[in-house]
């Protein structure tokens, strides 16, 4: 069975998809799920506050791993859902591709941990819709 791909994107930064994609990969590989995520955003490493690069460090993310990236329609064609972050980048670049909108997370930089929380739930909740099809 082929992999399912996932990318998250924010164009509004980087935290938020870095933080869906690296949940989710961590979630689908413990579970021995065929289930990958991607991210991409413009915010470069030099402009994430500092709040939020203490939170991710703490959660044992590699900000390394997920350099933030413009998101590009060639990134989003190999994907099975686009997920975004009040933006409309699937809409624009890949249209044919099924998109969720998960606009009303909360800002990362006003409350990393009350974001973490949001995001996780939703990653969680996705990963149980997408291993049960």
């Amino acid at each position: 069975m082929s992999s399912q791909k996932v990318a998250f994107v924010c164009l509004h930064g980087s935290a938020k998809s870095l933080i869906a994609a690296e949940y989710f990969n961590r979630i689908a590989i413990e579970r021995k799920l065929s289930l990958r995520a991607t991210t991409s955003g413009p915010e470069p490493d030099s402009e994430v506050p500092e709040n939020v690069v203490a939170g991710l460090k703490s959660r044992g993310v590699d900000v390394g791993q997920y350099r933030p990236t413009l998101i590009a329609a060639e990134q989003l064609t190999d994907t099975n859902l686009i997920v975004s972050f009040a933006c409309d980048a699937g809409r624009r670049l890949a249209p044919s591709k099924p998109e969720e909108h998960w606009d009303e997370c909360p800002a990362v930089s006003a409350d990393f941990d009350i974001a973490w929380t949001f995001i996780t739930g939703r990653v969680e909740t996705l990963i149980a819709r997408l291993s049960a099809q």
